[in-house]
């Protein structure tokens, strides 16, 4: 134990000498990511990083790996969830990684080299095995980390996007549109109700055109998902009709035995809005 302090106060003293030497041998000709900025903001945060991740790694010589891995946590969740991170591809960051590893396996030669005859192989062999662990382990965790933070975006991105595709337009003070366009799958249709019927409590209208022109298929969930929503407009006292209701769907519709009793539907948005004119006359 009393070598592997030795050792590590070695590391830690060459921190500094480890994050400069890392940048100034960075590939900055990558087509993208954070190691291609030449923002001075970005390229402190960088090296601050990288001397923080030093910091933490040459405690694998000195604490049980739990203890180690655990204080180490924070750090990789931090660069995880970094934006410039989350925007540089990952193979790029496992390249950085297995390049700093290789430098830890030099210092250690380094160290060894300075105190020729003191270390028998075994324990040299040691330190190497521990470097190789640790590396393997923090990348692991990172990689999850990484990975859990792009699904999390992808989530919100894919969220946002469902609310912008079926997003109700205020015609006027009274009339609403809710234009629908591409495929209704579950996930949206539920997305689709609590939207819509926010929405039109927010706007105040009374008369809402779902118009399906946009909407290539009407299957028995598609059609349940809209009959559901204009029961819950009309608990709220908002009249609603369907419009571009073509040919195809008013076939699909009959051949799936799907019917729109109580709901006024009309093959065009300009018809569905006529009638209310005729409706407030």
């Amino acid at each position: 134990m009393h070598r592997n302090k030795e050792l590590h106060s070695f590391l830690l003293s060459k921190a500094r000498n480890l994050t400069e030497e890392w940048y100034n041998s960075l590939d900055k000709n990558d087509p993208s990511g954070v190691y291609a900025s030449d923002d001075p903001n970005v390229i402190n945060a960088l090296k601050k990083q990288n001397f923080e991740f030093h910091l933490h790694l040459c405690e694998a010589f000195i604490k049980e790996e739990k203890a180690f891995l655990e204080d180490f946590q924070k750090w990789i969740r931090s660069i995880a969830q970094d934006p410039q991170h989350l925007n540089t591809p990952i193979q790029f960051m496992l390249r950085e990684f297995f390049r700093v590893r290789e430098q830890y396996l030099d210092y250690i030669k380094d160290f060894v080299s300075l105190h020729t005859g003191e270390f028998p192989n075994e324990v040299i062999d040691s330190w190497n095995r521990l470097i190789l662990k640790a590396f393997d382990k923090v990348m692991l965790r990172f990689v999850e980390e990484h990975q859990y933070c792009l699904q999390q975006k992808l989530s919100a991105q894919q969220e946002l996007i469902q609310e912008l595709s079926s997003p109700v337009i205020s015609l006027n003070n009274e009339i609403a549109l809710l234009p629908l366009v591409g495929d209704i799958d579950s996930r949206r249709a539920k997305l689709m109700l609590e939207n819509t019927l926010n929405q039109c409590a927010n706007l105040g209208v009374n008369f809402l055109v779902i118009d399906l022109s946009g909407v290539p298929m009407i299957d028995t969930m598609v059609a349940q998902q809209i009959f559901q929503l204009i029961k819950g407009l009309r608990l709220m006292g908002v009249t609603a009709t369907l419009s571009g209701v073509r040919a195809e769907i008013a076939q699909t519709a009959v051949q799936l035995g799907l019917e729109f009793n109580g709901v006024s539907t009309y093959s065009t948005l300009r018809q569905a809005l006529d009638s209310y004119a005729i409706i407030k006359r």
